[in-house]
């Protein structure tokens, strides 16, 4: 019994470098897409319940702590991808044990990270809060107060939660992870309108809404990780602990890992821009509020679109780094033209949806918003979605060079946008045009990142045939 079990697990992870290409990105990357999608929504449906049950400037409130969120994601994916790609990478090679071994670290890793990001928070919530961007007397700093005392509560449920599905996923398991992130977002969405509209919570609602619901996936991934249908099971008695494997873990996690973290930094430079420019472009008194929450719509929007493709992009991964692992190049390639192919799908879908109807969907938001509100906003959005067409193929190229093992160039490129070229962007261009300048500069970004994604790209590519030719069938 135990050996039949055993065979079919090694199968669900062999199956990666067997079945036809196309059939396995679908199969894993719908359930990452829907999955992404689905965790996506833990943030924007707060967003829609409390635009439209506490008021517009709460919705700056949110976006004040979103920098924050972005460091606890990062975490995340450092541990998380980063042990998933080592465990895709070591079942190709045939090495289990490690490939287990792996997935007790990144547990240890996830949980001790969880308790320190709760800890710090809480004791230093006041000098952080006087860091994330507002203006002195900003209504919209209370808000952010409110809803990140009890966010932090619940640091380690999503840190596990999380982080631990990118190892299901690299399993062969994707199926698990998407049911996983379906439990939290729909018991989100239940509890969402319960603590705001009935018990009359406000933001505080939307913030035990989410903690709870972080907390039930997170139960979920970890019982099927301690279950018997797993590949490699989650055996903190066989636990070795090694400063090599959290070496390893961090350098393949190292590329999203930064680029979360810098994007931690863009946001808080983005949300003091907003305070600085808003009240002079938008010609009101509580602009700065004004163009914090515009901002946050627009990027609620925004990143609805561009999770499905980080779920093409972690549906691909697995696929890329076990036939990478096992010297199937030519498999390698057509995941990765796949995954470009299907990334690119969704967001020319995505530009042409924001290019055509950016004041409808800024009403999901703020269905009585103000004036101010409702001229800015979707002026913002069409600007910032100029390049959203090539987005997808700038993500998944970047990943390619994680799975090729070469985490500093994925490193650099995840840079180049997010730093290296926007914020000297966004500085420059709010010294020179203000508000609408700060705006500017995310196209801009974009353009540059995609122009060197593509050079170095197309030599990577050129080396992947030719190993293809000579690889072994």
């Amino acid at each position: 019994m135990s050996n039949s079990a055993s065979v079919k697990h090694i199968n669900a992870a062999d199956r990666l470098g067997t079945e036809p290409v196309g059939k396995l990105l679908l199969r894993f990357s719908i359930p990452a897409v829907t999955g992404m999608v689905v965790n996506a929504l833990y943030n924007v449906v707060d967003r829609i319940f409390v635009g439209q049950g506490v008021n517009e400037i709460a919705l700056g409130g949110l976006s004040l702590v979103l920098p924050l969120m972005t460091i606890s994601m990062a975490f995340s994916m450092l541990f998380g991808i980063g042990s998933a790609n080592m465990i895709s990478m070591r079942l190709g090679q045939g090495r289990r044990e490690e490939a287990e071994n792996a997935l007790n670290h990144c547990f240890c890793l996830l949980l001790l990270m969880g308790i320190i990001f709760m800890a710090v928070g809480l004791v230093f919530m006041e000098p952080i809060l006087s860091m994330l961007g507002a203006q002195e007397g900003s209504e919209a700093l209370t808000y952010s107060r409110e809803y990140l005392r009890i966010i932090l509560y619940g640091a380690v449920f999503s840190m596990v939660g999380f982080g631990f599905s990118h190892c299901t996923r690299a399993q062969g398991f994707p199926n698990i992870t998407m049911i996983s992130m379906f439990i939290g977002a729909g018991l989100n969405m239940i509890l969402d309108p319960l603590f705001i509209f009935v018990f009359k919570w406000g933001v505080e609602g939307a913030a035990w809404a989410t903690i709870i619901s972080q907390l039930a996936s997170a139960i979920w991934i970890l019982a099927f990780s301690l279950g018997k249908r797993a590949v490699i099971k989650l055996r903190l008695k066989t636990f070795k602990p090694s400063l090599g494997i959290i070496g390893q873990i961090m350098a393949f996690g190292s590329a999203q890992f930064i680029l979360q973290f810098v994007m931690s930094g863009v946001q808080l430079l983005f949300n003091t821009s907003m305070g600085w420019y808003g009240a002079a472009s938008l010609g009101v008194a509580n602009g700065g509020d004004i163009a914090l929450s515009g901002a946050n719509i627009v990027g609620s929007i925004t990143m609805l679109i561009l999770m499905p493709v980080f779920g093409i992009n972690q549906g691909a991964q697995p696929i890329m780094g076990y036939n990478y692992g096992a010297k199937k190049y030519s498999r390698v390639l057509k995941a990765y033209l796949g995954a470009v192919a299907a990334a690119t799908t969704i967001c020319t879908l995505g530009f042409a949806i924001g290019e055509l109807f950016p004041g409808f969907l800024i009403r999901i938001f703020a269905p009585d918003g103000s004036e101010a509100l409702l001229s800015f906003a979707p002026w913002a959005m069409r600007v910032i979605m100029i390049m959203l067409p090539l987005n997808g193929f700038q993500i998944v190229s970047t990943n390619m060079y994680v799975v090729t093992g070469r985490p500093k160039i994925s490193i650099f490129l995840s840079m180049l946008r997010q730093f290296i070229v926007l914020i000297p962007c966004m500085l420059i261009f709010g010294k020179i045009w203000g508000l609408h300048g700060v705006i500017a500069a995310a196209p801009v970004a974009d353009g540059f990142a995609v122009l060197l994604t593509g050079i170095l790209i197309f030599f990577e590519l050129k080396k992947l045939r030719s190993m293809s030719k000579t690889e072994t069938t």
